[in-house]
């Protein structure tokens, strides 16, 4: 979903040039007549819909001054760019003081309005990625924080916002990589526990031996090795949120604690003479089919039943690819800025390529697809070439790779010590003719055909290259390959390559 641009402008001629040039862009556009009816739809429910504000300083009734000092400060608003004649400049310094992001002078090329935008957009994106950096480990994560728009995802929301205003136990359902923690973190934010700890546990990735002494602490002695008290992470939790991931991992004999500290509040540290009274929200997760675990004796019916009392399922991201848009410009975000890449956006195309593909790996994938094409991106703006595992799957859309150049390999004889298997085969020069330029130096990496040698060709040819370099010196040749005489003896002769006695 392309992000939506408002607008607002009492000049009908400019409004369609600015709704023109703003299309052009790849973004929508929303356009409105007032100042009034912008702070109308700036504190409506229509608010989330738009991503930045072009907003005219001169207008009749409420200017642009007067829409800003009405809603600066309130949360969740998006970027406002000013527009100003040449004589306000004055003005518009005014209006950056209170609270816009920048300005723009009429008429705006669209050269400059197009950076303007693109860059207020991206630190908007780079300040929202902050702020939910700062709430996901202050515990005060909501709803709200999380990037949502397709309307599959609403169910979860309302459910969510649900359980949050009650203590009940949730068990969150949905394929690995849809973002259970994600909701999990949103209902303890929304709830009282806020601000409180949220602890996680991979149920999936501990250890058998060791499940019971993390998850309920063990005292010092109780067994060999426990040279210390440990608190587990029921006592961690306590007071806040407990979330259980991959819950249908665990092991039986912990599924029997698991459910005495869901009935009576309690838990039993390994080792400890008397139970000790813990407080928390316990919120469990899976991408099991946790009535087959039932079915089959790997998963407690009783406990079960203890956790999916206030069941949560999160379609996939195949279900909701509204989301892969803004998703992708979140990560691209938050990647640029830690690799230190002036990235500004993705092209029209890319993001078609990214809302055709079917995501089996969820967002998980999306995320790490994104790290990868920032990382392989050269330009301002990530490609569909950035892309290409995706476009591999995707009908319709091909990436471009650049061809190696056809390489012809040109002998020479050599004159040193007579090697058995390398006369008049020495490569003294290996000659890569492009097209057009000068020619350049180096080992052929691919066939006449185009194909790719074997590593072996390509090691052989290169002590065929160092033997001739070298004039058979085998220190020095052994040397400068960086290899030991005796591995230099043996893959000469597993080339044939032995030097002649005499």
């Amino acid at each position: 979903m392309a992000k939506r641009v408002l607008v607002v402008d009492d000049d009908p001629a400019q409004r369609r040039i600015l709704e023109e040039t703003i299309k052009r862009m790849g973004f929508e556009t929303k356009t409105l007549i007032s100042g009034e009816s912008a702070i109308e739809m700036l504190e409506g429910p229509d608010r989330s819909t738009i991503s930045l504000v072009l907003l005219d300083l001169v207008m009749p009734g409420i200017d642009g001054m007067g829409v800003l000092d009405r809603l600066i400060g309130k949360a969740g608003l998006p970027p406002i760019i000013v527009q100003t004649a040449h004589g306000s400049i004055d003005t518009a310094i005014n209006a950056m003081r209170a609270g816009a992001v920048d300005f723009v002078v009429k008429p705006a090329s669209p050269e400059r309005l197009e950076v303007s935008i693109r860059s207020a957009l991206k630190i908007e994106a780079l300040a929202g990625e902050i702020t939910r950096i700062k709430k996901r480990q202050e515990g005060t994560l909501t709803f709200s924080d999380l990037i949502i728009r397709e309307e599959t995802m609403e169910r979860v929301i309302a459910l969510g916002r649900r359980a949050a205003s009650s203590n009940i136990p949730v068990l969150i359902e949905g394929e690995s990589g849809v973002g259970k923690e994600l909701i999990a973190r949103a209902i303890q934010g929304e709830s009282e526990r806020a601000g409180c700890p949220f602890i996680t546990v991979n149920c999936g990735a501990i250890p058998e031996n060791l499940v019971e002494s993390i998850l309920f602490g063990h005292e010092k002695g109780s067994f060999t090795g426990a040279t210390d008290k440990r608190i587990g992470k029921f006592q961690e939790a306590d007071g806040g949120t407990l979330f259980l991931d991959e819950v249908g991992e665990l092991p039986l004999d912990a599924q029997v604690k698991l459910l005495r500290a869901l009935q009576e509040g309690e838990i039993d540290p390994v080792g400890s003479k008397k139970p000790v009274k813990v407080n928390f929200r316990l919120i469990s997760a899976t991408n099991r089919d946790m009535i087959q675990l039932v079915k089959d004796g790997k998963f407690r019916e009783d406990l079960y039943y203890r956790l999916n009392v206030f069941p949560i399922w999160v379609p996939p991201l195949k279900e909701r690819l509204g989301d892969v848009a803004d998703l992708a410009a979140h990560f691209l975000a938050r990647f640029a800025a830690e690799e230190g890449k002036r990235i500004t956006g993705i092209t029209p195309q890319a993001r078609q390529l990214l809302e055709a593909y079917a995501w089996p790996g969820n967002v998980r994938q999306l995320e790490n697809a994104v790290f990868r094409a920032v990382v392989l991106a050269d330009g301002s703006e990530l490609t569909v070439n950035e892309f290409p595992q995706i476009a591999a799957h995707v009908e319709g859309f091909e990436t471009t790779i650049p061809a190696a150049p056809a390489a012809a390999l040109r002998m020479a004889s050599f004159t040193g010590p007579a090697l058995l298997g390398a006369e008049d085969r020495i490569p003294t020069t290996i000659e890569v003719r492009p097209t057009d330029g000068p020619a350049a130096l180096g080992i052929p990496a691919v066939t006449s055909d185009g194909d790719i040698r074997p590593l072996d060709e390509i090691e052989a040819d290169m002590i065929r290259l160092a033997l001739g370099r070298y004039r058979g010196h085998m220190t020095e040749v052994a040397k400068r390959l960086k290899i030991g005489r005796s591995t230099l003896y043996r893959k000469m002769q597993e080339y044939g390559l032995e030097q002649r006695a005499g």
